[in-house]
């Protein structure tokens, strides 16, 4: 059987495949935000589920990176995990070439 990893090196060969991947980049990041904020309290995502006042499947959804959370859900998950939500911008690297 072939692994995730394997096969993930081998479509990144294809520019369609590259071109989707790098476009959910930016969810992934969030996604692995949320869950390092909630590991960070250290709560399972029923425990979060509670302090937010919603249900363990929505803060799996959060979590898998297939919805975009409203500012108002983010700042209910920093509130329920003791964090403070930072968003900023910051300018884009220049590609020289």
């Amino acid at each position: 059987m072939a692994r995730v990893s394997d096969l993930h090196e081998k479509w990144m060969k294809s520019p369609s495949y590259r071109k989707e991947y790098k476009a959910l980049a930016k969810e992934f990041d969030l996604a692995a935000a949320l869950i390092d904020a909630r590991s960070q309290a250290g709560l399972t995502q029923g425990e979060l589920a509670r302090r937010m006042g919603t249900t363990q499947p929505v803060v799996a959804r959060l979590e898998s990176g297939r919805s975009r959370p409203s500012m108002r859900t983010l700042q209910r998950l920093a509130d329920a995990t003791g964090s403070r939500l930072l968003i900023k911008f910051e300018p884009r690297r220049s590609v020289s070439g």
